[in-house]
């Protein structure tokens, strides 16, 4: 990422007390830029063989559907220009609709779907969109502060050229209660950045009475760039 050219209020402060966690682990001297010999123009080589069955459609990962309620998610990645990030690698993951990850570090008293693993992965086609298939996640507690609780929300990351070329984003859903009380999502000083994080509903994306559609763009720098680095 060109660090020159990030408009302020768009990224979270490395350190911003009221997310605990980032006075322990936030550098506190100003970072070093790093001439490389050479551009690397190409590592990943974003190929079809690389999605396997179901990776876009969480909701078939199992023996039987999971719980919760099912959505779409579409959206298009896009440079700073309004153009198109075609053939790019985007892996999602997310809790379930009770507000637990499939990992052992979460320990939260919520149930495990034995039907939804939480992850998935895609490529975005000409017109730079991806589309996928999951359950609507759930609120979860945290432990940072007294009644800490997450806005229901999924990760994005997104992979440039090499591997070290990699954005990671949350997207959040239209009018949480929880936003106001959430360091993470306040962590972004611009409010109009905030509201990029949200996804917007869509009844265009809607599928029939099966699921309900949601759109959520990806903006890689510029101005209007979809906050990263959370």
């Amino acid at each position: 990422m060109n660090f020159d050219i990030i408009e302020p209020g768009i990224y979270p402060e490395l350190i911003y007390p009221p997310y605990k966690s980032t006075v322990k682990r936030g550098p506190t001297r100003p970072a070093l830029r790093l001439d490389a010999r050479a551009p690397v123009t190409g590592n990943i080589a974003a190929t079809p063989s690389l999605i396997l069955p179901h990776d876009m459609d969480l909701t078939a990962q199992g023996d039987a559907a999971p719980l919760g309620e099912k959505i779409v998610v579409t959206g298009r990645v896009l440079d700073e220009d309004g153009k198109p990030v075609r053939n790019s690698l985007l892996e999602i993951w997310q809790c379930n609709a009770a507000g637990r990850y499939r990992h052992k570090k979460d320990q939260h008293d919520a149930p495990l779907d034995p039907n939804f693993n939480g992850w998935g992965k895609m490529l975005t086609d000409d017109d730079g969109r991806y589309r996928f298939v999951t359950i609507k996640p759930g609120p979860y507690p945290w432990g940072n502060h007294d009644k800490a609780w997450r806005p229901a929300h999924i990760h994005f990351s997104l992979f440039g050229n090499v591997y070290a070329q990699r954005l990671v984003t949350q997207m959040y859903f239209p009018s949480d209660p929880l936003f106001d009380y959430d360091p993470i999502f306040q962590s972004i000083p611009d409010l109009a950045a905030r509201q990029r994080l949200v996804s917007r509903f869509s009844l265009e994306q809607t599928v029939s009475d099966q699921m309900l559609g949601y759109e959520f763009d990806i903006v890689l720098r510029g101005r209007n760039a979809t906050p990263m680095g959370l």
